[in-house]
């Protein structure tokens, strides 16, 4: 009774998103079994557990047929979600008065390296540099954007990199960007990693209207009186009585503020931070 309960809020929401003006009956049934299983512990991301998490009621090679041949677009649902998404984020922001956020980064799914002997892949796999384990990895690399209040996340879209598309991580951010379309009552703010902030998604962002924090490599020029340096090498000229001190939480930060220009801006605020309780080096500078 319990499994039927939830199997008829997930079909709920569905119908919320005016769903069944696009898909058939069998095919929302599969949805709802899929989503049952994607949000059970245990699964592993396999036909075979779609099935078996989610009692589905049919023989497992009906999911296989469902996703090879059945008549439904993906896109369809992801832009009736993106809608339900948009709508919900900004009546949170606008009730609680914040502002909203815009999320980019990008991830790894690692799959198990293939045999020498293999005959085909998997498709859209390839060797990827993982800053969590510091070493190259084989899957797949997704990256991806959420909306979020200070109190409500949902991811909104993502994309797979494939280096042999010639398609940069750059390029699929700006695209996802540009899905987030309408009037904003409250400002966007647009995070990112050091890998993200070129001048094209820079500018991608201030043409919609957001705002941009990101962090920045310390090697990324700056233009103090003119003259261009690394920010790591400029942070040598910075002395302790040149920062102000700036509590976050329960970390105290030294803090520069530097504005000028960067390559591709003519104007943009750095900050450049130590621990107050770290040496004030470019080994320990965040920017």
């Amino acid at each position: 009774m319990n499994r039927l309960a939830h199997h008829q809020g997930i079909h709920k929401f569905f119908m919320t998103l005016g769903l069944a003006l696009y898909f058939s009956k069998p095919v929302i049934k599969h949805l709802v079994h899929l989503v049952d299983a994607l949000t059970t512990k245990g699964f592993s991301g396999t036909l075979t557990d779609v099935h078996h998490w989610s009692f589905h009621p049919n023989h497992r090679t009906t999911l296989s047929h469902f996703f090879t041949k059945s008549p439904w677009d993906e896109e369809t649902l992801l832009r009736k979600l993106q809608q339900w998404i948009l709508h919900r984020i900004k009546r949170i922001a606008k009730q609680e008065n914040q502002p909203l956020f815009v999320s980019i980064d990008d991830t790894i799914c690692q799959k198990t390296k293939p045999s020498s002997r293999a005959m085909h892949a998997i498709q859209g796999c390839d060797w990827h540099f993982s800053h969590s384990d510091h070493q190259w990895v084989w899957g797949h690399s997704l990256v991806w954007l959420m909306v979020h209040t200070f109190t409500q996340a949902f991811p909104f879209a993502f994309r797979l990199y494939d280096k042999a598309a010639g398609r940069s991580k750059i390029d699929l951010a700006i695209e996802m960007l540009s899905s987030l379309k309408g009037k904003w009552a409250q400002p966007v703010y647009v995070l990112m990693d050091s890998w993200y902030p070129s001048q094209a998604l820079i500018e991608a962002c201030l043409k919609q209207g957001f705002h941009v924090i990101a962090m920045l490599k310390t090697n990324r020029i700056l233009y103090p009186k003119g003259i261009a340096i690394q920010a790591k090498e400029f942070a040598h000229y910075i002395e302790p009585n040149d920062t102000r001190l700036v509590t976050v939480g329960n970390e105290r930060y030294r803090v520069y503020r530097y504005e000028g220009a960067l390559n591709g801006l003519d104007d943009a605020v750095v900050l450049l931070a130590w621990k107050a309780d770290e040496p004030m080096t470019p080994d320990h500078l965040h920017v």
